[in-house]
C-alpha cells in the first residue's frame, strides 16, 4: 500500500536528519492524504527538492497537472501490494460457543479498536482455514483463523524535545510517571505536545506500531487531567503480551482519588457497564446498550468533611472508568469538569485522581515488576487543606 511508500521515505529523511526536508514532507503528506485519485497510490504536491530526494530512494513518480497546478503521484509496486498485509497472528478455534461471530471472537484476543478492527475485515485480512471471511462468519472447533495487520500509516506527528520523569526502562518497554495537564496521544485541539511527541523524541523509532499511528506503543491511557504511572511498549511483541495481561486481568493499576461526599462503606466492587452516552456522545456514562462490562475496586482511607480520600483498583479499562463510576454512585471525583458538579473545584485544574501504581509480568523476562509513585504536590496540597479544616 501507499503508506509503506511514505514510510520508507519518511524514515529515509529521519536518517538523513534534513529537517527541512522532513517537516515539508509531513505537513505535504498530512494535507494531502485524504486526496486520492483511487488505487493504491497517493496525490501529493510536492517541494522540487523533496520530489528529487523521494526519485532518489527509487520511488515512481508521475507529475499531472491538475486546475495549472502540478502535483505527484507516488506510485506502489504489485510486490508492496502483495506484502501490506502479513499473517502475523494466528490462531486454532476450540470450545467456541455456538454461533459466535469471528469480528466478537477476535475482539477478545486482539489490542485493537472497534474500527480499527473493522477496518481489518475492509482490507480483507482476516482469513479462516484459508479464505477472506466476512465479519459476520460464524466459527466452529478447529478453525484456523489468520489475521494480517495492516502496516501502520506514515505517522505526522512530530518528535519533540519534553522532559519525561522516565521510571523505567529497558529494550521492551518504559514506564512514565505522566505529569497532570499532558495529552497521551494526538487528537483534534491537541495535535502536538503530547506524550507521543515526547516519546518519539525519546525513544526514536523504538515503539511498538500495533495501535497505529496515532498511538504508537500506547498500550492503555491515563485521562489529560489524571497524573500518574503508565507504560508503553518499544516494540510488537512487548505489546502483544502486555496487552493480553491487561484482557487477563493480570496487570494491575491503582489509583488514589478524592471525591465529593463521605463514603460510608469501607470497601466495596463497583461494578456496572460503560458505554458512549446517548444524552452527550463526548461523555461516557453507566448504561446496559453497546456497553462493556467495567469492574472498579475501592477502599475508603479517610473521610473529611464533604470529601473522601480513596483507594481504587481497576480491574477493567473502560474510558473515564473510575470517573464515571464514581460520579454514577453519587461520590464523583473532585475537580471534575465532565462528571463532577457545575461548582467544579478550579484550582484543582481538573480531577483529583492519580494512578500511583503499576504491576506486571516483564514480557521478556517474565519477573514481576511493580512501580509505585508519589503522590503530586497538587494532590498533596489538597490534602492537607482537608485535614486542616478537619481539625479546626
Amino acid at each position: 500500500m501507499y503508506e509503506q511508500t511514505f514510510s520508507r521515505a519518511f524514515q529515509a529523511l529521519r536518517n538523513s536528519k534534513q529537517t527541512r526536508l522532513l517537516e515539508l514532507f509531513c505537513v505535504l503528506t498530512k494535507k494531502f492524504q485524504k486526496n486520492k485519485p483511487g488505487g493504491d497510490c497517493e496525490l501529493l504536491h510536492l517541494d522540487p527538492s523533496l520530489k528529487r530526494f523521494c526519485q532518489s530512494l527509487g520511488l515512481r513518480l508521475l507529475d499531472l497537472q491538475i486546475k495549472n497546478q502540478t502535483f505527484t503521484i507516488l506510485g506502489v509496486e504489485s510486490n508492496e501490494r502483495e506484502q501490506s498485509g502479513l499473517d502475523n497472528l494466528k490462531f486454532l478455534v476450540s470450545s467456541v460457543q455456538e454461533k459466535t461471530r469471528v469480528d466478537k471472537w477476535l475482539s477478545c484476543r486482539i489490542d485493537l479498536s472497534r474500527s480499527a478492527l473493522l477496518k481489518l475485515f475492509e482490507k480483507s485480512c482476516v482469513l479462516v482455514n484459508g479464505k477472506v471471511v466476512l465479519k459476520s462468519e460464524i466459527l466452529k472447533d478447529g478453525d484456523e483463523v489468520k489475521v494480517g495487520i495492516l502496516p501502520p500509516r506514515l505517522l505526522c506527528t512530530e518528535p519533540q524535545n519534553i522532559p519525561l520523569d522516565v521510571v523505567f526502562e529497558d529494550n521492551d518497554l518504559i514506564v512514565i510517571n505522566k505529569k497532570k495537564g499532558m495529552v497521551v496521544h494526538p487528537a483534534a485541539g491537541h495535535e502536538d505536545g503530547t506524550l507521543v511527541n515526547a516519546l518519539l523524541y525519546h525513544c526514536g523509532e523504538n515503539l511498538s506500531g500495533i495501535n497505529g499511528v496515532i498511538r504508537p506503543g500506547i498500550l492503555h491511557r491515563i485521562d489529560k487531567d489524571t497524573s500518574g504511572l503508565l507504560v508503553v511498549a518499544k516494540n510488537d511483541n512487548s505489546h502483544l503480551k502486555l496487552s493480553q495481561q491487561i484482557k487477563d486481568h493480570s496487570f494491575c493499576r491503582k489509583y488514589r482519588a478524592i471525591v465529593y461526599g463521605n463514603v460510608k462503606e469501607r470497601s466495596g466492587v463497583i461494578s456496572f457497564p460503560i458505554g458512549r452516552s446517548n444524552r452527550d456522545r463526548k461523555k461516557m456514562s453507566v448504561n446496559l446498550k453497546n456497553s462493556k462490562a467495567a469492574i472498579t475496586e475501592f477502599k475508603l482511607l479517610e473521610n473529611f468533611r464533604g470529601f473522601s480520600y480513596i483507594k481504587l483498583v481497576l480491574k477493567t479499562g473502560r474510558t473515564h472508568q473510575i470517573r464515571v463510576h464514581m460520579a454514577h454512585c453519587g461520590y464523583p471525583v473532585a475537580g471534575d469538569p465532565v462528571y463532577g458538579p457545575r461548582n467544579v473545584i478550579t484550582k484543582l485544574q481538573g480531577q483529583c485522581l492519580h494512578a500511583k501504581y503499576l504491576g506486571f509480568i516483564h514480557p521478556t523476562t517474565n519477573e514481576y515488576l511493580d512501580f509505585d509513585s508519589d503522590l503530586p504536590d497538587y494532590f498533596n496540597e489538597f490534602l492537607a487543606e482537608l485535614r486542616g479544616n478537619q481539625s479546626k
